[in-house]
C-alpha cells in the first residue's frame, strides 16, 4: 500500500469524533480484552451484537455479565424482547446516538462485536433500503421455503439478486426474503443500495481485530457450547418457548436457539442438535473472519497465546495510544 495513504488515513481527524471499534469472531476473546482497554482508556462500550440487545437471551448470546463489565458501562444490551424487531438501520440510528452522548461525557465511545454489518454501517455511511415492509409477499416466501425448501428460495434470490445472494446463507431466510423484498418491490437490489455508501469513514476511527488459529478458535467454540449447555442453555431456550416466543421468530433462529428448540420439540436428539450447533458456529466464525478481512484499516493482533493476555493488551494499547496521541 501507498505509504503516504497509510499515513494519511492513520494520523488524527480532530474535525471527527473518535471512535475506538473492537471485532473478531465469536469466542476469540473480545469481552475479557475490552474491558481492560475500556478501563485503561475511559471508554464506555457498545456492544456491536445483533443478538446481545434481546432480553432473557443470555446464555446462548454469551452475554457479558454485569460482574465481568468492572464498572465499565455497556449500551445497546438488553433493549428488545425477543418478538421485537431489530435491524442493522436500527443499530445504525441507536449507536451513533450513544455514540454522540458518550462524547459529549467527555469519554472514548468503544464499539465491540461481531456482526459485521452493523459494525460497519456504523463506521461509515450505509444507505439502508428504504422500501417498506410487504408482508403478503413475505408469507408468500415463506411458504415457499416450506414447500420447496431454502436452497429454492435463495436460488430465487440468485436470480433477482447474485451479489445479495453470494452474501447471505441459504439458511438466513429472514434477510433472504428482505433481500428478494428489495429487488423485486423496490426496483433496487440490495448490493446497490449498499453499493451508495461513502467509504470515508464517519469518525475517527481506531479499529481492531483479533485473530488467533483456525484450528485453535473452533475448539474454544467446542469448548464454549458445552460451557453453555452446563450452564442452561436448554432451561433458557425451554423459558423463551414457555413464554410464546416461536420458532419463526427472528431472535429464535439465532445460534444455539434454532438447534437446541429442536431437539426440545422433538425434532432431533441431543447429541445431534449439539453438533450442528458446533457446525454452523465454526462456519459463522469464518464468515465473520471473511467480512471483517474486507474491511480496510484495521489493525489485527493474534491472540493465539492465550495465556498471554499481558502481551495482548500491550499490542492493543500500544495502536490506542499511537492513534489518539
Amino acid at each position: 500500500m501507498n505509504e503516504d495513504r497509510a499515513s494519511a488515513r492513520e494520523a488524527p481527524q480532530p474535525d471527527k469524533p473518535r471512535l475506538l471499534v473492537l471485532v473478531g469472531p465469536t469466542a476469540v476473546g473480545k469481552t475479557k480484552l475490552s474491558v481492560a482497554l475500556a478501563k485503561a482508556f475511559n471508554c464506555e462500550i457498545i456492544s456491536g451484537d445483533s443478538m446481545q440487545v434481546y432480553r432473557g437471551m443470555d446464555i446462548g448470546t454469551a452475554k457479558i455479565r454485569l460482574e465481568e463489565m468492572d464498572g465499565v458501562p455497556h449500551h445497546l444490551i438488553d433493549i428488545r424482547s425477543p418478538d421485537e424487531p431489530y435491524s442493522a438501520a436500527d443499530f445504525q440510528t441507536e449507536a451513533r446516538q450513544r455514540i454522540a452522548e458518550i462524547t459529549e461525557r467527555g469519554r472514548l465511545p468503544f464499539i465491540v462485536g461481531g456482526t459485521g454489518l452493523y459494525i460497519e454501517s456504523l463506521c461509515y455511511h450505509f444507505h439502508f433500503s428504504s422500501v417498506s415492509a410487504d408482508e403478503a409477499f413475505r408469507d408468500e416466501q415463506e411458504r415457499f421455503a416450506e414447500e420447496h425448501g431454502n436452497a429454492a428460495l435463495h436460488g430465487r434470490l440468485a436470480e433477482a439478486d447474485p451479489a445479495a445472494a453470494a452474501r447471505l446463507h441459504p439458511n438466513d431466510r429472514r434477510r433472504v426474503i428482505r433481500a428478494l423484498e428489495i429487488a423485486l418491490q423496490g426496483g433496487q437490489r440490495e448490493a446497490e443500495s449498499l453499493a451508495g455508501r461513502e467509504r470515508e469513514p464517519l469518525y475517527d476511527l481506531c479499529l481492531l481485530g483479533l485473530t488467533m488459529d483456525r484450528q485453535m478458535l473452533y475448539n474454544r467454540i467446542e469448548d464454549r457450547i458445552d460451557e453453555m449447555l452446563e450452564e442452561g442453555l436448554e432451561d433458557e431456550v425451554g423459558r423463551l418457548l414457555s413464554r410464546g416466543y416461536e420458532r419463526s421468530l427472528p431472535s429464535m433462529q439465532g445460534l444455539g436457539y434454532k438447534e437446541i428448540a429442536a431437539w426440545l420439540q422433538g425434532e432431533t436428539t441431543r447429541e445431534e442438535a449439539v453438533a450442528l450447533l458446533k457446525r454452523d458456529t465454526r462456519r459463522f466464525a469464518k464468515r465473520q473472519l471473511s467480512w471483517f478481512r474486507h474491511m480496510r484499516d484495521i489493525h489485527w493482533i493474534d491472540v493465539s497465546d492465550g495465556s498471554n493476555f499481558s502481551g495482548s493488551f500491550a499490542d492493543l494499547s500500544a495502536i490506542i495510544a499511537g492513534k489518539f496521541r
